[in-house]
């Protein structure tokens, strides 16, 4: 398991993702659950890789309302370019 910039808990494998490149391998996984032909333990590793990759695209989306919050939130009330500290 690895840790995101936002401290959710995923494999390696998923960590290493772009938000889109998770995102579409969590619908992928969506549709093959929906045809249901899948044998039930399959299903369950599915299930459960599924919400590791809901988890990481979570993760993947606060960090970005992090950085935009940061800009649009500056310390004088104008709009600004420091970037967040995520660390």
């Amino acid at each position: 398991m690895a840790q995101d910039k936002t401290g959710t808990q995923v494999p390696a494998d998923i960590a290493g993702l772009s938000f889109e490149d998770a995102l579409a391998e969590l619908q992928e996984l969506v549709k093959r659950l929906e045809r249901g032909d899948n044998k039930l333990d399959d299903a369950i590793k599915a299930y459960e890789r599924g919400a590791a990759l809901k988890r990481h695209c979570e993760a993947k989306l606060r960090e970005a309302q992090l950085k935009v919050e940061k800009i649009v939130l500056s310390q004088d009330g104008s709009v600004g370019t420091e970037p967040a500290k995520l660390d």
